[in-house]
């Protein structure tokens, strides 16, 4: 294997639209975490076919001129407050190749696992994303690249990291008609407000954060009737030495269909299934044997419910966590505990705890790195991420473009400082894509392994149909 590191074309942009202001709360927040330890989405495609390194790095340019966060950098006062956006020293878009001189069809998670989930941005000098080309067979008829994009939970969520994967792509395959410039395919976003000011109005001003508060509250009181317990860690490790490690699940396309068909006959969604699946593994690794709860944090997109809504196309940190006590243990079957978790989250959702977050959090999040002790060990007692499950559901990501053959698009978080176990989940190419990150030691390797194993274990132990289960359908 050779290893080759470039960096793209110069990013940049069409107009003079640029984003220049300080950093949200919630921003501040995703910034801070990843200077403690590294807070990164990842996005990875495999792209079959001739790609050639310029065409990559051209597109990669196309892809910043579209997007002012991706002509971003961070800087702050000497103390670390005040951090603000600022135009790169370096606008470049670094490149690295990976050249395998044989076939390796998982090479692209071990890159993930050993050098962008712990590796951080250079936030201070260049833009907040990098990308990865892991090419196999080059100039052969069985050339493939598995591209990988990273990019900073400061301006990106899951399904930003996957929606510009998908441009970044598009934008290639244009590219490689020589007569095609940049400055002619790309199609510049508009610089949006930070994700606080896009609330709607009832959260926004003195009466947005009584609002807030009163819905705060009620989720507190709900999370302590819960007496959901947490997965404590095996080995203690300070957060400034944690390190998020990844493993890699799926279910193909038969077993898909018939996970969907049997949530549909149970009246819950599939993340509610997968959820009550993975509280199952973690109770059977924390408490075998007994009946409990663990919480489990739920990302939930809030795009459609700004003003005005922002499409998917657009970079930025569009997603709010909020905890619900999952059951497990013998008494409650697993779709049992999936329809009370289904029932929990559209509470919380219709009484929008997740924007109350958004507007809390400017009281809660720290000045700077100097002064978060206090928050990270609070979040790390009691905050949603402990045990994580963020699903993006089915997303459209072509099966073909151009002369191109892609497959396998997914996408993968880091941990960091807000919990200890988190999986990422999306839908796409007839695959459901289940990816588990952990800190590593606080959750060892073997632990990790056993309760992604054995959440689809039980995910596809459940997913007979209905008529042919033993287990009845009483809530």
């Amino acid at each position: 294997m050779s290893i080759r590191t470039g960096t793209g074309t110069a990013a940049t942009s069409s107009n003079d639209r640029q984003v220049r202001r300080a950093l949200s709360p919630v921003e501040r927040w995703y910034w801070m975490c990843d200077q403690i330890s590294p807070l990164n989405v990842v996005a990875r495609v495999r792209v079959r076919g001739h790609l050639p390194a310029p065409v990559l790095a051209a597109a990669a340019a196309a892809l910043t001129a579209e997007h002012p966060l991706l002509r971003v950098s961070i800087d702050s006062a000497v103390d670390g407050t005040s951090p603000h956006f600022v135009a790169p020293v370096d606008p470049l878009v670094p490149i690295r190749t990976v050249v395998l001189e044989q076939e390796d069809p998982d090479a692209w998670q071990r890159e993930i696992d050993t050098v962008e989930l712990p590796t951080r941005l250079d936030w201070r000098r260049r833009p907040l994303l990098r990308l990865v080309d892991i090419a196999q067979a080059g100039a052969t008829p069985d050339e493939t690249h598995d591209v990988v994009l990273t990019v900073a939970h400061t301006v990106a969520d899951g399904t930003t990291a996957l929606s510009l994967l998908r441009r970044l792509v598009e934008l290639a395959d244009r590219l490689r008609d020589p007569a095609v410039t940049v400055a002619e395919i790309i199609d510049a976003r508009d610089p949006l407000p930070a994700p606080e000011q896009l609330l709607p109005k009832r959260f926004r001003g003195a009466r947005g954060v009584g609002y807030a508060v009163a819905a705060g509250i009620g989720d507190q009181v709900v999370s302590a009737t819960a007496r959901a317990c947490h997965l404590e860690p095996e080995v203690p490790v300070a957060p400034a030495d944690r390190r998020s490690r990844l493993l890699h699940r799926e279910l193909d396309a038969t077993r898909l269909a018939a996970l969907i068909e049997r949530c549909r006959a149970e009246g819950v969604t599939v993340h509610s299934a997968l959820a009550a699946a993975l509280a199952a593994a973690i109770g059977a690794e924390i408490a075998p044997g007994r009946d409990g709860r663990i919480g489990v944090g739920s990302p939930i997109d809030f795009r459609a419910e700004l003003d005005p809504i922002v499409p998917q196309q657009d970079a930025g940190a569009y997603v709010a966590t909020v905890p619900v006590g999952v059951h497990f243990g013998p008494s409650l079957g697993m779709w049992q505990s999936a329809r009370r978790l289904h029932r929990g989250l559209l509470r919380r959702r219709r009484c929008q705890q997740h924007l109350a977050l958004l507007v809390t959090l400017r009281f809660l999040c720290p000045k700077s790195v100097a002064t978060s002790a206090r928050a990270i060990a609070m979040v790390e007692a009691t905050g949603p991420g402990n045990v994580c499950l963020s699903n993006i559901g089915h997303y459209e990501f072509a099966d073909r473009v151009g002369n191109w053959t892609l497959a396998g698009a997914q996408f993968i978080a880091g941990v960091s400082v807000s919990g200890f176990f988190v999986g990422t989940v999306n839908t796409t190419h007839a695959t459901l894509h289940w990816n588990f990150t952990y800190i590593e030691t606080v959750v060892s390797a073997a632990r990790a392994a056993r309760i992604a194993d054995a959440a689809i274990r039980i995910l596809l132990a459940e997913s007979t149909p209905r008529s042919s289960s033993t287990e009845g359908s009483n809530a």
